[in-house]
């Protein structure tokens, strides 16, 4: 085994063989310039482009490289968690492999947190004017789970401590850029204009951000539960100052015939209810796929061979054991 590099770079990659491979000698390029010990740390989340055909390559050309390949997409918060269980650095930082997050930053958050004393150096994205959808999500997440998002990114730099701290929580549901600012470590904030994509299409579909999202607001906050009771005693006083009228109606003789007003009530109510199951349903769903306890990925193979074998094993078994602490 090598010496341990002072930086390791976590790189998850999808389906990014196009652009892979300049992806990683530009940020060797920049490290190797610094005189920085690194090494970078490659997962291929189940790719079918032929992602793990460039690591490979590019591991029997860099000794700097250790890669591990999952047996099928499990996404990208597995598969940040699988390079941040590979990686041996006093600093790792977390990046995309489409080079949106500017590896010219790397030497500047190393910077800070060597003469800084922070914890987290985080790349903090330009204010932009966001769509409809997320603005929509952002207000909401602020204001139920107090987790200020707006301009927040994956792009970090961690210490180990805080490496080990993640690694350690027990949580199945994760969402690595609102667990590290819940974590409140003692952070440095790095504004940076993400790049334009240079191959490829991004990975993110509707369905998969909306996923995202509803995991950050649940995992964070159990408001929307309460809100369904609030929302049933409104309902609940609502009902009284109608039953009321009605029987004041009925027995002064003035009551009119009609359905319309049963039938609106009928339909709010319906709705309401319809929602309030849709968001115990949420919870639900949380709640059952952290008692199933099953291991968060699983690893087809790793590189280079002679080094990561034992890591292989690491990561298995601590998938496992994170499963089954209490």
């Amino acid at each position: 085994m090598s010496a341990l590099p002072a930086c390791s770079i976590v790189i998850p990659a999808h389906c990014e063989a196009a652009g892979l491979r300049h992806a990683i000698d530009t940020i060797a390029d920049i490290l190797a310039r610094q005189g920085i010990s690194f090494e970078l740390v490659l997962i291929d989340d189940g790719s079918t482009d032929g992602s793990w055909d460039v690591i490979a390559q590019a591991c029997r050309d860099h000794s700097f490289i250790r890669a591990a390949r999952l047996t099928r997409r499990f996404g990208k918060e597995a598969a940040m968690l699988a390079g941040l269980q590979m990686s041996r650095g006093r600093a790792v930082i977390v990046m995309d492999a489409d080079l949106q997050h500017p590896p010219a930053l790397i030497p500047e958050m190393l910077r800070l947190w060597e003469t800084g004393g922070f914890d987290v150096v985080e790349g903090v994205k330009q204010p932009k004017t966001p769509g409809i959808l997320r603005r929509l999500f952002f207000t909401l997440n602020s204001k139920l789970t107090g987790v200020d998002l707006r301009e927040a990114s994956d792009f970090k730099l961690l210490d180990r401590r805080v490496v080990d701290a993640y690694l350690a929580l027990p949580e199945r549901n994760l969402f690595f850029r609102g667990m590290i600012a819940w974590a409140a470590y003692k952070t440095a904030t790095l504004p940076f204009t993400p790049d334009e994509r240079q191959h490829g299409k991004t990975q993110w579909s509707f369905r998969r951000l909306t996923k995202l999202a509803l995991t950050s607001i649940t995992s964070f906050s159990s408001i929307p539960l309460h809100l369904i009771t609030s929302l049933g005693i409104v309902f609940i006083i609502a009902a009284l100052l109608l039953g009321g009228q009605t029987l004041y109606n009925k027995l002064s003789g003035n009551a009119v015939d009609g359905f319309t007003t049963v039938i609106l009530l009928l339909l709010i109510i319906g709705s309401v209810i319809m929602l309030a199951l849709g968001v115990i349903g949420e919870y639900l769903a949380r709640i059952y796929e952290e008692v199933k306890r099953r291991p968060l990925f699983f690893v087809q193979e790793t590189l280079p061979v002679s080094e990561c074998q034992e890591s292989e094993v690491r990561n298995q078994v601590s998938g496992i054991k994170k499963m089954d602490s209490p």
